[in-house]
């Protein structure tokens, strides 16, 4: 929906973590490390981007190769962890699309998500580092609205649009070129102003081989929808985070297809302090339970779970960016500039992204625990 765009204007220094992304046919996720009581100490480098766009998602293929898109009809990408970022951008009629999502498959090739409402929605996709991209979709329908997609591998994936008629609209690809929209008999009837926030590239996610999850916000209920044979068919479930006009869901994080978080709150109210702001589910999006919200106020926009570490996510916002390591029960301050969204390549490889062109990597190192002293004497 278009909510989460107003920009709020904030300085201070900040941190960051990068987008899961997948390689090759299926995605790899590496085993979990059980910290325990051993907490990982993270930390911040700010990065140079060389634009001044607001930058609204981040897609990272490894430690190294990181897309990233915004505003302006802009892209950025690093082949070097974020050393050195090369800025493009669309020109003429096109350089005031929105580019409000992106999936990188490796350093030459990307899909671009453009949201907004009637034609202003495309999907592009580029094989030759951003040199050129193909136009693979554009929407025709003027009440569409689309929000964000994600791939399950480099040719297999899926898009989200508000509803149009009573239905959520979804489409996938099963060749990386072409969008087919699903039949709606598949899709529970929406509630009346239910949309997906294209706030972050994380309003929805995908897991496995097959499951996907999307959130809503601006309807009575701040819902989850949930598949987990690629689209075809989906369910629905409530959850307890505030609800109604420019309130619900805006990011949704799984570090499996069990366990994620729903984060959201009320999207345009920047000194919002609301408790029901982050939902925990241990049942692969069925039930959810309210967890306690981030120590910076207003709404989340984007988070994303860490990797290889149990229980941690990072969740950004207009107004800062938190983490944990306990599955939300807890949250400790990171930064409190604005953010839109972040993703992770690994535990020590993240960025997060949003206004001004900012980009900053965040890294999680655990503390070494070498062999144990001699005994005094």
């Amino acid at each position: 929906m278009r909510t989460p765009v107003r920009r709020f204007r904030i300085r201070c220094a900040a941190p960051a973590a990068a987008l899961l992304a997948a390689l090759g046919c299926a995605r790899h996720v590496p085993p979990e490390i059980p910290v325990g009581p051993l907490s990982a100490v993270e930390t911040i480098a700010e990065q140079v981007s060389h634009t001044t766009a607001l930058l609204q998602a981040v897609s990272a293929v490894n430690d190294s190769v990181v897309w990233v898109s915004g505003h302006r009809a802009t892209w950025v990408r690093t082949t070097d962890g974020g050393r050195t970022w090369v800025p493009g951008s669309m020109t003429g009629p096109d350089s005031t699309l929105q580019f409000r999502d992106v999936h990188a498959v490796d350093a030459d090739t990307a899909y671009l998500l453009a949201a907004g409402p009637g034609d202003s929605s495309r999907i592009y996709k580029t094989t030759d580092a951003g040199r050129s991209w193909q136009l693979q979709f554009v929407n025709r329908d003027p009440k569409a609205f689309y929000d964000c997609f994600d791939f399950w591998d480099p040719t297999h994936g899926v898009v989200v649009s508000d509803a149009v008629n009573g239905r959520m609209i979804v489409m996938r690809t099963e060749d990386g070129r072409h969008w087919d929209r699903v039949p709606d008999d598949g899709m529970p009837a929406a509630l009346p102003g239910e949309g997906a926030p294209a706030a972050s590239g994380t309003c929805l996610v995908v897991g496995g081989r097959s499951a996907a999850w999307f959130g809503v916000e601006g309807a009575a209920s701040a819902r989850v929808y949930r598949t987990s044979d690629r689209g075809s068919h989906w369910s629905v479930a409530g959850t307890p985070i505030v609800s109604g006009s420019n309130s619900g869901i805006a990011s949704l994080a799984f570090r499996d297809e069990r366990h994620g978080l729903a984060l959201g709150g009320r999207l345009l109210d920047p000194g919002d302090r609301s408790d029901s702001t982050v939902a925990l589910t241990a049942d692969g999006g069925a039930t959810w339970t309210l967890v306690s919200r981030p120590t910076f106020s207003g709404a989340v926009y984007g988070a994303a779970p860490v990797p290889a570490l149990a229980g941690y996510y990072v969740a950004v916002g207009p107004k800062g960016l938190d983490w944990t390591d306990d599955e939300g029960l807890h949250w400790k301050s990171g930064s409190t500039a604005a953010f839109w969204a972040v993703g992770f390549a690994s535990h020590h490889a993240g960025w997060a992204v949003g206004p001004g062109g900012r980009i900053v990597r965040l890294a999680f190192e655990l503390p070494r625990t070498g062999p144990a002293a001699p005994p005094r004497p």
